[in-house]
């Protein structure tokens, strides 16, 4: 029923939130309809932590990135890559502060973490999780095993924590949508970004570290639409674009910012002439040269 949207005559444009699949078909089908597409699709957001970076602030800003809304939301940040410089260093403190992290009900202001949506999404990211320890990744926090007191049967699940993902392995790669981190380990600055710009998906991309170079490098060459250095994924103002590119986004104009509010306008160019008495009374027709403004070495 929802396919007569992307085709009925009276319907100009189809701004979407959902999965890439989706998202890609709302996309050609609307647009071969001649109609506008706005399509917000999956992402996998990393962040780069290099060895020179402030590892404890780092820490908790990735940590409130990754657990923030359970990891429900598309501009969580599920994979950190790593210099192995600082990696064991940087998983340690992140393992102690996931620990530390107060798992309750929403409504419990002093929460930190909340359930998942419903029990049937609480079982996908199990199988995620199950699906990580099976490819090889190494499990160093699990969320499993995690209850509430009063509230048994919700739908908690812990933060995890996965180390030495590599390559190739589907958690470090699709979108979980939950609270579960990867760590991928890289040599070096240049590896990282590779690494990073290697993924499908191009939501939002962060840098931790002291160095104005590879910063001012990495929001440069970095494919994250939305780029953070030294913060979480930065969730824009509404003055800013929500700029994803890739397999995070199918269309031309962006939402919030200007291209937010340039989807649901159409521009118009009006030219006018207003006659004086004696130029209505000539009757003459003007001619569109006559009003052309001379430039600079015009005559």
């Amino acid at each position: 029923e929802a396919e007569i949207l992307l085709r009925h005559p009276d319907v100009r444009g189809v701004s979407f939130v959902g999965s890439t699949a989706v998202g890609r078909h709302i996309y050609a089908t609307a647009a071969a309809a001649g109609k506008r597409v706005q399509a917000l699709t999956e992402a996998k957001n990393h962040a780069l932590v290099l060895r020179d970076a402030a590892l404890e602030r780092s820490a908790r800003g990735i940590i409130n990135s990754a657990c923030g809304c359970a990891g429900e939301r598309c501009m969580a940040l599920p994979v950190v890559v790593a210099e192995e410089a600082i990696a064991d260093a940087l998983v340690a403190a992140l393992v102690r502060l996931m620990r530390e992290l107060k798992i309750g009900p929403a409504y419990d202001r002093s929460s930190q973490l909340g359930p998942l949506v419903n029990a049937e999404h609480r079982q996908s990211v199990i199988r995620w999780i199950e699906k990580g320890v099976a490819e090889g990744a190494t499990l160093a926090l699990d969320g499993r095993g995690v209850t509430v007191a009063g509230y048994e049967n919700g739908f908690y699940l812990g933060p995890t924590l996965f180390d030495h993902v590599q390559p190739g392995m589907t958690i470090g790669d699709r979108e979980i949508f939950g609270p579960v981190l990867c760590i991928k380990r890289v040599k070096d600055f240049e590896a990282g970004l590779a690494l990073m710009n290697a993924s499908e998906f191009a939501n939002g991309s962060v840098i931790y570290t002291q160095s104005g170079y590879y910063a001012r490098e990495f929001a440069r060459r970095t494919h994250g639409g939305m780029v953070g250095i030294n913060v979480g994924i930065p969730v824009p103002l509404g003055i800013f674009g929500f700029t994803g590119h890739k397999n995070s986004f199918f269309g031309d104009l962006h939402t919030m910012g200007t291209d937010g509010v340039r989807f649901f306008t159409e521009l118009k160019s009006v030219t006018a002439h207003w006659f004086s008495e004696e130029e209505a009374r000539e009757g003459r027709v003007l001619n569109s040269w006559d009003g052309m403004i001379a430039m600079p070495g015009q005559r």
